[in-house]
């Protein structure tokens, strides 16, 4: 399976111009093969916005942006994953990513459910415990927002859960450049899972976010890395490679789970 992630700077309060900028892109990634197309956090609306834009521009998730987006995934033939503020049933608004299928079909949706800081908190409800695996081309894809991938108890319950493949959605700033550079490695690496974490580059108010993002292989390599600019990223995954390194760091083998009882 072949997958893509879009690296770039936000357009915040630009629903319009994203959605333009997610039909180019998907159309791109699949000329170049790709399956799957992953954008960043909050990529319809802008991340750093503020609680009355997140509610303005927040949609269900069978809204407006929904219904254009599996027309782009059908007429593109590749399935997108993308950021969005999402405005529940009950009036709440989550910060969710969707997974549309590329026949146009809503696949999965997931909202985050560790918030940081203030930022967050004052945007957005949290999401419940759910954390659902699909799939997609015969492999399992599990979903993760940002912050969420640094509790390895969230990429470690996918991975037992069945996911071959965990795809973030981020919005990562400096000074915590580290968390692309060695926390995304060492989650594929001690789940013997692929990872795609797709990040913002340039500013957003005063947040400079710092890029590097990275499609990461279950050995812990960094398969495809961007920069610090606009990238569109692409990367094979090789089920044969995953089996071997499976084999030979058995985690999931050697875990004593009578051990960890006492973490929560």
């Amino acid at each position: 399976m072949r997958v893509a992630l879009y690296q770039c700077p936000p357009l915040p309060l630009e629903i319009g111009s994203n959605l333009a900028r997610l039909k180019a892109q998907a159309a791109a990634a699949a000329k170049q093969g790709a399956g799957v197309v992953v954008f960043p956090e909050m990529f319809l609306s802008g991340y750093n916005i503020g609680a009355k834009a997140a509610r303005e521009l927040a949609q269900p998730s069978d809204g407006p942006a929904a219904r254009e987006i599996a027309e782009i995934a059908k007429a593109s033939g590749i399935a997108i994953v993308y950021g969005y503020p999402e405005l529940s049933a009950d009036d709440q608004v989550y910060n969710a990513v969707q997974l549309i299928d590329a026949q146009g079909s809503r696949c999965c949706n997931y909202r985050k459910t560790h918030l940081y800081g203030e930022l967050d908190k004052s945007m957005f409800s949290a999401g419940d415990e759910h954390f659902p695996v699909v799939e997609l081309g015969g492999w399992k894809l599990g979903l993760l927002i940002c912050y969420d991938v640094e509790f390895p108890e969230n990429t470690r319950r996918l991975a037992l859960a069945g996911a071959d493949l965990i795809l973030v959605p981020t919005a990562n700033m400096a000074p915590y450049d580290f968390i692309c550079e060695v926390t995304v490695r060492a989650r594929a690496f001690e789940n013997q899972c692929y990872l795609v974490y797709a990040n913002y580059c340039g500013h957003e108010g005063d947040i400079h976010y710092c890029g590097l993002s990275s499609i990461c292989a279950p050995d812990g390599k960094q398969i495809a890395l961007a920069g610090q600019e606009q990238a569109l990223v692409v990367a094979d995954l090789d089920r044969q490679a995953m089996s071997e390194s499976q084999a030979i760091n058995t985690y999931f083998k050697d875990r004593r789970p009578k051990f960890y009882t006492g973490l929560v």
